[in-house]
């Protein structure tokens, strides 16, 4: 018995002549707008740039991809990363440890607590044998003769 499998399953439909619905609603937008801008600015030259301007981003919305993703979720990324911490930390999932539960809040602190203590141990451990033992100071060698 033989089925047929549906083939690309992961394109989207073409909806409104060659475009998606998706694409068809960027590009409605970018009309929309270019009609307010061109309606409410007086002077023409600043409405056509800003006509440029904002159709040219709604134009790369609906057809721009780059690595076969779609420019809104470079867009979305790119804000995130500007917008977001520098500091990347690890972060436990929460199903491996329950936030409800006060005795592994406690584990979960004290842990933290014996990581940035050893971590500054051994900080210290590392200058001072950087001080006691790797210290080559010529002063030494010109006292001896």
């Amino acid at each position: 018995m033989q089925f047929r499998v549906p083939q690309f399953i992961d394109m989207e439909d073409k909806i409104v002549g060659p475009l998606t619905l998706k694409q068809f609603g960027y590009i409605l937008g970018a009309g929309g707008f270019s009609f307010l801008i061109w309606t409410f600015i007086p002077i023409k030259i600043i409405a056509i740039i800003l006509i440029i301007a904002i159709s040219s981003l709604f134009l790369a919305l609906a057809f721009v991809k780059i690595n076969n993703r779609p420019f809104a979720d470079m867009l979305e990324s790119a804000f995130a990363y500007y917008t977001g911490s520098r500091v990347y930390t690890w972060k436990q999932p929460a199903e491996e440890i329950a936030q409800d539960n006060p005795i592994n809040k406690i584990v979960v602190d004290t842990t933290k607590e014996v990581a940035v203590s050893k971590a500054n141990r051994d900080r210290l451990h590392e200058l001072s044998y950087g001080l006691d033992v790797l210290d080559t100071n010529p002063r030494k060698e010109k006292e001896e003769e």
